[in-house]
């Protein structure tokens, strides 16, 4: 686990997913329910990178006065693009689950777990991965919703099914969101017809 560690975080991601927006909700997170105990009988978990699935988090927390929780790895992914589409290879290859920050303590309170997560690399990013491993959803019910950038749900749902055997899984919400992806598509494309090679090179 260390050596994949070692290979220095250097990328990740790939999904694309961008839409920057600010969801400035005041979602009250399941990680500070420990001492009160679960607000509600339904959690919405999400990983994001670019954004876009918190979106779809906050929206869902408030429609659903739902409980809120956002699955961060201890380790950063890198903010370049294209490192993270690597790092999320290399990762996938090795069945990398990293280390969480933090956990929902008192997953049992939940009846239904939204679980929500852009796609890396046509299947589900490591940090979902290593939720599902250290969460028991037995006898709960999963719905999934998920965002990727063109290329479909690969092998998520089957990652899902496979982590979490005993837990009820619904049929997912699916959007597409591949802006960033496409932005720097089209820059690439522009500067290659309007920039003589001399200055590509620099």
């Amino acid at each position: 686990m260390d050596k994949v560690r070692d290979v220095s975080r250097r990328a990740a991601l790939s999904a694309p997913a961008a839409m920057l927006l600010a969801a400035g909700a005041s979602a009250c997170k399941a990680e500070d329910q420990q001492a009160t105990g679960a607000k509600s009988n339904t959690l919405v978990a999400y990983f994001t990178r670019s954004g876009n699935t918190r979106v779809i988090a906050e929206q869902l927390q408030r429609d659903l006065s739902a409980d809120l929780f956002q699955i961060v790895p201890e380790e950063a992914y890198p903010a370049d693009y294209e490192q993270n589409v690597e790092q999320a290879r290399l990762e996938r290859d090795r069945g990398f689950e990293p280390p969480l920050k933090g956990r929902v303590t008192n997953i049992a309170a939940y009846g239904t777990v939204f679980l929500g997560f852009p796609i890396w690399g046509e299947t589900a990013p490591p940090p979902i991965r290593s939720f599902l491993r250290t969460h028991d959803l037995a006898g709960k019910t999963v719905r999934p919703f998920i965002t990727h950038g063109g290329y479909g749900l690969g092998d998520s749902l089957s990652v899902l099914k496979a982590h979490a055997p005993s837990a009820r899984i619904l049929a997912p919400f699916v959007m597409e969101a591949d802006q960033e992806r496409r932005t720097m598509t089209q820059v690439r494309q522009w500067l290659a017809v309007s920039l003589p090679a001399s200055r590509k090179t620099g």
